[in-house]
């Protein structure tokens, strides 16, 4: 990362609430053509969760604490803060001297923006406030939010737009908070009603939309330069699994979550969608 840092765009999307189950199933099945073709073999990476819920775990990720890799560590990190007595702080880890990563980075020179999605990244009050606050250039509107049937595709589209409008001689860090996923995911699942309600399914069938539009932001995001990408859950979500719903709970089904980062090449040719069954 100290050789990416000041050389490629950077790219942080969290698929809020993405359990590491379904994104694995979907994967193994070619439903996720679009994303399984930029995984490290086809197949996510099974990882820990720094947070149980979307604040917590945004926080971390934000100091530099990306989803840990599930085997024993010390793992190097990525990015991390200056901080005496650090064990995952390696010889490549890109090391900031700010709070945190996205203010390091905006010191470094980066353009800094942040596609909101779930409630914690609205700017409705304080605390919705607090996330987003960290970027230079903040961008939410309900559109983008939990109860709407095309709310990625529009975050998408705001991407593209920051994209086209900032010189190509400045880096950009761009965050996007992927809030399809999250609780209500219902409408996503082909001739459901609110009467259904949400279940692992309807939160697969989520996944499947994320990925029919991913591309377009790969796109953007490989325009301008090459682009370092990380693609990642913040934490899963319960359906009644050992009778819990939801999050912000200790449970495998949230602690458990899906990772990758891979680069996007400048002019290159998106790689063809995995089918099922294909060697990956």
């Amino acid at each position: 990362m100290r050789e990416v840092v000041g050389r490629d765009d950077i790219l942080l999307v969290t698929l809020d609430t993405l359990r590491y189950d379904v994104a694995r199933r979907l994967a193994a099945e070619g439903r996720i053509p679009h994303l399984a073709a930029h995984l490290p073999g086809g197949a996510w990476e099974r990882r820990h969760a720094p947070g149980s819920f979307t604040y917590a775990s945004h926080q971390a990720m934000f100091a530099g604490f990306l989803p840990t890799p599930a085997s024993p560590g010390p793992h190097p990190r990525l990015f991390a803060a200056r901080f005496a007595g650090s064990e995952s702080t390696a010889e490549r880890t890109w090391v900031f001297d700010t709070p945190d990563l996205v203010s390091g980075l905006a010191e470094a020179g980066y353009r800094t923006v942040c596609v909101g999605g779930v409630g914690f990244f609205n700017r409705r009050d304080a605390l919705g406030s607090v996330l987003p606050g960290m970027f230079q250039e903040a961008h939410w509107k309900p559109s983008f939010g939990v109860a709407s049937p095309t709310s990625f595709e529009e975050q998408v589209a705001c991407a593209e737009e920051v994209v086209a409008r900032l010189p190509v001689g400045r880096r950009l860090f761009l965050f996007v908070n992927v809030s399809a996923l999250h609780q209500p995911n219902w409408f996503h699942a082909p001739g459901a009603s609110a009467a259904d309600g949400d279940s692992v399914e309807t939160h697969a069938a989520a996944l499947e939309y994320v990925d029919r539009h991913i591309g377009r932001l790969f796109d953007a995001m490989r325009s301008r330069r090459r682009c370092f990408a990380v693609v990642c859950s913040d934490h899963g979500t319960a359906y009644g699994d050992g009778g819990y719903t939801g999050h912000r709970l200790a449970h495998d089904a949230v602690w458990t979550v899906p990772y990758a980062h891979f680069f996007l090449e400048q002019d290159a040719p998106a790689p063809p969608p995995a089918t099922a069954g294909a060697p990956r």
